[in-house]
């Protein structure tokens, strides 16, 4: 018969890591008395990253004795405690390779159900002091497993654990947990998975992602981990592109079409993604890496790509003084995950400046498609003079059906046209988009200066807008993700501290950072990234999660310690690489 050995709870709080300030509920501590369970929580208890632990479905965590002897023989070590692992329930019986998915518990006066395995991220290496943790745990099926309440009530130290229901679909949790975080995603056992009425939404969504079949090929990673900004993979490398023409767009933006060097095909785009030019310096030096976004049509023959000349811009003033027709420039394959998606919902093309270049490829689909969809392009910028593509928006929206246009100039010219040129002086805002029109159920596409951004997200959502159909493209780099870690300020990309001057040059594309790699300084090609306040990704940092999963945009890596499942080809995992030649990134 299994028992329940501990109550184990514990309040988040702050602790110093890496130089940082991070809040978590790791630590928990047997209680003596009996312990309320409510549906979210025990009482005492609580989580500090509710975007990663706790809620419903992940309400109360399961660890057994035995993986704690497990544990001790491998660590070598004898200085366990309950709740040494971070658990709520330290339990006699209940292996991972016993429980399933489903099965239901009465402990105490208290109804449980088995939803999920446990998803280790770093904070349990913290936990354990060793950071390899999140990697051992799921790769030894012994992560442990969340219980949701159906039933509140009381357990304690000492009750025995007694299950009363069984899961019609039987799949032990480490069978969950393989079939998830191990290579082999076997078609026939997904489709068992989500049989299982239990199994958290989480879970499920990352099993749905694996289910197609080109999901699970090799060569693909791992569909159901992988985050957004990878989706897509490219080959690594650079392709001679020959610029055929220049165009100046408005008065600080240029654009350049280019065709292959031999007239080859180019690779395909989808309408949004960018590429990555590697630029020469006018005076020597190492090669400048910038992205930039694909602002013509479709086409297998051409890219047009659309660049803002900023006063200090050294990538800008280098295209537009250096850079003439008949040059050849070095260009990546397209890359990028902020692209159209299909559907019927209506669609709301939003930019500011430059950021309309990725937002008028969706346009030119749009066009091309003779799309019946309503469209609805947004756009701000200082005045006409300051206005680029204008006259080839209006061109575009005319062969749209239901499309519609709203221009806010912030300080219009003294010639500028209201009604013709513009449709209202000030910037875009709540109040603009209840003038324009916009309906809650849209596929919204976002892009512009950092304080645009966060200003339409903020008015989208008074309008609720769902965060969910609000694509949004970043040009310097892209939003982190740093789950726990508080009160960091943001900074913008920089070299580090004492940066090397040999070693493998790491070049942060998106951010336009280029640092040398000194493997005595850094563990991971993540540790670089942050000592240059690149924004990255990441959970486990151990290659677990691929949260941390990026683009290679050239050069070759290789891996210590190696992940439990390689991303997909053209991309890499930068919380557990190394570089071993020069390469570049699409952070």
């Amino acid at each position: 018969m299994a028992r329940l050995l501990s109550v184990n709870v514990g309040l988040p709080r702050d602790i110093e890591w890496k130089g940082r300030t991070v809040r978590t509920g790791i630590w928990k501590n047997p209680v003596r008395d009996r312990c309320r369970v409510g549906r979210l929580n025990l009482d005492g208890d609580g989580q500090g990253d509710l975007a990663g632990h706790g809620g419903e479905q992940r309400a109360v965590f399961v660890y057994q004795i035995e993986s704690y002897r497990y544990w001790q023989e491998r660590l070598k070590r004898t200085d366990f405690v309950n709740g040494q692992f971070g658990e709520n329930f330290t339990a006699e019986g209940l292996s991972d390779d016993a429980v399933c998915i489903g099965d239901r518990y009465q402990i105490g006066s208290a109804l449980f159900e088995v939803t999920q395995p446990r998803v280790t991220c770093y904070r349990v290496g913290i936990r354990m002091n060793e950071p390899r943790m999140p990697a051992l745990l799921t790769s030894s099926g012994r992560p442990g497993f969340y219980f949701r309440v159906l039933q509140e009530g009381e357990v304690g130290a000492g009750d025995e654990i007694v299950r009363v229901g069984q899961a019609k679909e039987p799949m032990t949790v480490a069978e969950i947990n393989a079939l998830l975080y191990s290579p082999n995603h076997a078609h026939d056992r997904l489709e068992r998975a989500l049989r299982i009425e239990a199994l958290s939404p989480g879970w499920r969504a990352s099993f749905e992602a694996l289910l197609p079949n080109e999901g699970t090929a090799a060569g693909n990673g791992n569909a159901g981990l992988a985050p957004t900004a990878p989706a897509h993979p490219a080959p690594p490398g650079f392709q001679p592109l020959r610029v055929t023409a220049i165009d100046q767009e408005s008065v600080d933006v240029l654009s350049l079409s280019l065709r292959h060097r031999d007239d080859q095909p180019l690779p395909p785009a989808l309408p949004g993604q960018y590429v990555v030019l590697r630029l020469g310096r006018a005076g020597g030096g190492p090669p400048l890496f910038r992205s930039y976004s694909l602002s013509g049509p479709p086409s297998p023959e051409r890219y047009r790509i659309s660049v803002k000349v900023e006063p200090d811009g050294t990538a800008g003033t280098y295209l537009r003084d250096h850079v003439r027709v008949g040059d050849v420039l070095e260009v990546s394959s397209p890359r990028g995950s902020f692209i159209l998606q299909s559907g019927e919902r209506p669609v709301v093309l939003l930019s500011a400046g430059i950021g309309a270049t990725p937002v008028l490829a969706m346009l030119y689909a749009l066009a091309a498609a003779r799309s019946t969809r309503h469209v609805l392009w947004l756009h701000a910028a200082r005045d006409r003079q300051h206005h680029p593509f204008a006259a080839e928006v209006r061109r575009l929206m005319g062969m749209i059906a239901h499309a519609r246009g709203y221009v806010c100039y912030s300080k219009p010219a003294s010639g500028d046209k209201i009604g013709e040129d513009f449709d209202a002086i000030g910037h875009l805002s709540r109040s603009a988009f209840d003038e324009a029109g916009i309906p809650r159920d849209v596929d919204v596409y976002l892009c512009g200066p950092p304080r645009f951004m966060a200003d339409m997200k903020e008015a989208l959502a008074a309008l609720e807008v769902s965060s969910e159909r609000i694509h949004v493209e970043i040009f310097n780099g892209s939003e982190s993700m740093t789950p726990g870690v508080v009160g960091s300020a943001v900074r913008a990309p920089h070299l580090p501290k004492d940066d090397a001057e040999t070693g493998p040059l790491v070049s942060f594309a998106r951010s336009g950072v280029a640092a040398h790699w000194k493997p005595s300084d850094y563990q991971s090609i993540l540790e670089l990234a942050e000592a240059c306040d690149v924004p990255v990704r990441w959970s486990c940092r151990t290659g677990v999660c691929h949260n941390c999963e990026s683009g290679l945009v050239s050069g070759e890596i290789v891996y210590g310690p190696r992940p439990l499942e390689k991303p997909a080809d053209g991309n890499l995992l930068v919380c557990c690489s190394q570089p071993i030649r020069d390469v570049v990134i699409d952070l």
